[in-house]
């Protein structure tokens, strides 16, 4: 059995951690279908930065950019921020057993401030927050996940990543760590064939 200190364990926020893709999917609906026209938009931005949703859908539309960025920044401050069932527990199991943590998200500083106002501990919970702002290139590219690697010096066979969204899970399955795959925001059927392994949710995982 690999040493706890040389693994890494890197979760996707929402749908990994916190329970909010839902309230995303009906945001994006809304601004698909006010700005695009589009009644699958929502489905489309899963797992993606917001650079990326503007650059391939807002390309050159400054001003829809600053209202939407503005019209989501409220939306953020207002968000149900809920655990996915089991999570504190393992997340908790996994420092007790020295294992390296950190949270790899689309997201960007500003949400994760609304996060942290309303769980302080979140901070806390993780050796590393690594967030948008840090990475170049989103999902399904590898990026963040060689990122969160490289900031614990870890190789793909000691790293393992819980992820939710389409674009998420290929791009822990392109980084070569150990994917596990939450049916938290997709089906389990849907998520198959892009995850080594598949959860409902945390309930009554440990480290052992």
């Amino acid at each position: 059995m690999i040493e706890a200190s040389k693994i890494a364990v890197l979760f996707d926020f929402d749908g990994g951690i916190m329970d909010t893709e839902s309230q995303y999917s009906v945001f994006w609906h809304k601004i698909g279908v006010d700005y695009l026209g589009m009644s699958d938009l929502k489905n489309r931005v899963k797992g993606q930065t917001l650079k990326y949703v503007y650059d391939t859908f807002f390309a050159g539309r400054t001003e829809q950019q600053q209202e939407i960025t503005e019209a989501l920044n409220r939306y953020e401050q207002e968000m149900d921020y809920e655990y996915v069932p089991g999570a504190e527990a393992f997340v908790a199991d996994l420092r007790r057993n020295g294992v390296r943590m950190a949270v790899v998200t689309s997201s960007n500083d500003r949400k994760m401030a609304a996060v942290y106002r309303r769980h302080p501990e979140v901070k806390t919970m993780f050796d590393r927050i690594l967030t948008a702002d840090m990475f170049a290139h989103s999902k399904p590219a590898p990026d963040c996940f060689l990122l969160g690697m490289q900031v614990f010096g870890t190789t793909p066979g000691t790293t393992y990543v819980f992820e939710d969204s389409f674009n998420g899970l290929k791009a822990g399955m392109a980084s070569g760590a150990t994917v596990i795959g939450l049916a938290t925001t997709n089906t389990r059927g849907g998520i198959a064939g892009l995850a080594h392994y598949i959860l409902d949710d945390f309930r009554g995982m440990t480290y052992e």
